[in-house]
């Protein structure tokens, strides 16, 4: 059987589903990727996943861009005649269902967050719920990543709940993140790790650094992640370097090795306004790491306050910077003990297995019945 897998950038297939792909090829099944084409595609080639160039402009909202990428899926389908096609991210769950619809094609959907379309009111947003509520009649499947968005979709009839169901985020590769000691700074180090957008919390996080200094706290905070500038969704450069210069965040760019960066860290901090489930906070949970996030939808699922970490309220920095000053006050051994629990959650709850399993279940159904 051959099974296409489709997001909105091949680092994303690698990243966030490699263990799937694995998973899949160990079937003995045929795997083809479709994506932009990047760096990493030659990474999924290496493990033996074939691979299919579209193009998309993930952030647009020109129509005509979103008909072109609509057709391009159409003809990938038909060229490749997948028996099953797995479907990631906004666009290539709309767009990648209509085209496969057209062809008779079964399709599995995962809503990976509501993005910002959900979080503001206006035509786009409407267009996009529209567009969800067409293109979802055809799926055959659709996970979601945590009970919010679930009920988002069912409470706006975008959905019919027979086709739902819900799995924990991507799951984490629990041997890919392991504890290891905690780090011996001099200055306590907290964490960001995110794309470089307002919806993630940026603002709050620069705010919450510049109340902790103003306090006198000595603490180091850091930001990982990719500069996105277009249509006013992500922090500008120069703001960035401002901030940077003003002495309130240190930028550490991107990084293949993730892992190296969360080790240093004392803590980690993701004050998102909303998310699916989101990987930085289970990457670093599996290191052991405690946790401050925002008590909102798919974030509240990874902390459980004052176990592993700390909630604080959405958009709100003087509360995040409480919640910060909170976790340095803590004793070492506290800040242990919290990091340990945040492994045994992701263990109990975000085992990749767990997400393997459940999609692995439906491709033995679709291979017994081809």
């Amino acid at each position: 059987m051959k099974v296409a897998i489709v997001l909105n950038t091949s680092w994303n297939i690698y990243n966030f589903r490699r263990g799937l792909v694995e998973a899949i090829l160990a079937e003995g099944h045929e795997v083809v990727a479709i994506a932009p084409k990047d760096e990493y595609v030659q990474h999924l080639l290496a493990i033996g996943c074939q691979y299919y160039p579209v193009q998309l402009n993930n952030k647009g909202t020109n129509p005509l861009q979103d008909v072109f990428y609509l057709h391009q899926l159409y003809r990938a389908y038909r060229k490749l005649k997948p028996d099953l096609v797995l479907q990631f991210t906004i666009k290539p769950n709309i767009y990648g269902t209509l085209a496969a619809a057209l062809l008779g094609i079964p399709t599995i959907n995962n809503v990976c967050g509501l993005g910002t379309v959900f979080l503001r009111d206006g035509f786009s947003s409407s267009v996009a719920k529209w567009l969800y509520k067409w293109a979802f009649r055809y799926p055959h499947k659709v996970f979601f990543q945590n009970e919010d968005d679930l009920q988002v979709f069912l409470e706006q009839k975008l959905i019919s709940p027979e086709l739902t169901a819900l799995i924990p985020g991507s799951g984490l590769p629990l041997e890919r993140f392991m504890p290891e000691p905690m780090p011996e700074n001099e200055e306590f180090t907290f964490l960001m790790v995110a794309r470089l957008i307002y919806d993630k919390g940026i603002v709050e996080y620069v705010e919450a650094a510049r109340l902790l200094k103003a306090q006198g706290f000595r603490a180091r905070f850091q930001l990982l992640g990719a500069i996105e500038e277009q249509k006013g969704l992500g922090i500008s450069r120069g703001q960035l370097e401002a901030w940077v210069a003003e002495g309130l965040v240190e930028y550490l760019g991107t990084t293949d090795r993730v892992q190296q960066v969360i080790a240093l860290a004392d803590a980690v901090v993701l004050p998102s306004y909303r998310e699916g489930t989101p990987r930085a906070l289970l990457e670093a949970a599996g290191m052991a790491k405690p946790l401050i996030t925002t008590n909102i939808a798919g974030c509240r699922q990874t902390v459980t306050d004052g176990y592993n970490g700390f909630l604080c309220e959405v958009k709100n920095a003087t509360d995040l910077a409480e919640k910060m000053q909170a976790m340095i006050q803590l004793s070492p051994e506290a800040r242990a003990t919290m990091g340990q629990n945040s492994r045994y959650k992701v263990e109990q709850e975000f085992d990749e297995k767990i997400v393997l399993n459940a999609y692995l279940r439906l491709v033995r159904n679709y291979a017994q019945s081809a």
